[in-house]
C-alpha cells in the first residue's frame, strides 16, 4: 500500500489493553499501523518480499518504512479494536504457536500414515526432548498430549516459549519426523498447517524461519 520514509511518520508506543507490554504502533495520514516485522538495512529484498506479499496476495493494508538501519513492515489495524485483535501476541508467542501447529501436523501425519502404535512413540519420543532441553510447562508426557490435542491459537493455555526454544523444537521436530518417515519430504504437507493462523502472523513467522539457519530443514 504504502512506502514510506521515516519522516513521514509518527511512531510511539502503547499499551496493548490485553497484554502487558507496550506494541508499537505508526501514524501516517490519520490511520495507525502495528508493526508485524523488522529487517537489517541488508535484507530489503527480504523486507519488500514480505510487505508484496500482504499487500498485493493478500490484499492487506501495509506500510513498508525505509529507515538507514533497517526496513519495517506495519500492518493497519484499528485502535479500538486491539483487545479483540488476535494479532496482537508477541513475537515469541506467534513463534511458539506456529511451532506447536508445526508439532502437531507431524503427528497427525505419523497416526496417519504409520499408525496410532508409532504416533505414541513419537509422542514419548518429543516429551524425552522437551525434558532433557527444560521447556518451560512442557516437560512431560502429559503437557506434550496437551499440546498435540489443544488448539494453540487462543494463548492463554499455551507455554510461551522463548525463541531459542521454538529453535530447539524444530530443529529436534525435523530429525524425528525424518527419522519416523525415512526422509524429510514430510516438511512440505506439514507447513501448510500453517494456515490455521491468523494470515499477519502466519507471515511474521515464515519471515522469521526464512532467515534463521532451520530454513534449510523446513522447505
Amino acid at each position: 500500500m504504502f512506502i514510506l520514509k521515516r519522516q513521514d511518520v509518527e511512531i510511539s508506543s502503547i499499551q496493548h489493553p490485553k497484554k502487558d507490554q507496550q506494541m508499537q504502533i505508526l501514524t501516517y495520514q490519520g490511520q495507525t499501523f502495528r508493526l508485524i516485522s523488522v529487517f537489517k538495512a541488508s535484507q530489503e529484498e527480504e523486507a519488500r518480499a514480505l510487505w508484496r506479499e500482504l499487500t498485493d496476495n493478500r490484499g492487506k493494508a501495509c506500510v513498508l518504512l525505509e529507515e538507514p538501519e533497517r526496513f519495517s513492515v506495519w500492518g493497519k489495524i484499528r485502535l479500538e479494536q486491539l483487545g479483540n485483535d488476535t494479532g496482537g501476541h508477541s513475537k515469541t508467542g506467534i513463534l511458539s504457536q506456529a511451532s506447536i501447529l508445526l508439532l502437531q501436523g507431524v503427528y497427525i501425519d505419523i497416526e496417519e500414515f504409520l499408525g496410532a502404535r508409532q504416533a505414541a512413540l513419537f509422542e514419548k519420543d518429543i516429551a524425552e526432548v522437551l525434558k532433557q532441553k527444560q521447556f518451560p510447562q512442557a516437560s512431560s508426557l502429559e503437557a506434550v498430549k496437551y499440546l498435540i490435542s489443544t488448539n494453540p491459537l487462543p494463548t492463554a493455555k499455551m507455554p510461551l516459549w522463548q525463541e531459542n526454544h521454538v529453535v530447539i523444537l524444530l530443529q529436534e521436530l525435523h530429525r524425528l519426523g525424518k527419522a519416523y518417515f525415512g526422509n524429510a519430504n514430510f516438511t512440505k504437507q506439514v507447513i501448510y498447517k500453517l494456515e490455521d493462523m491468523p494470515e499477519a502472523e502466519r507471515s511474521l513467522f515464515i519471515s522469521w524461519l526464512n532467515q534463521s539457519p532451520l530454513s534449510k530443514l523446513w522447505q
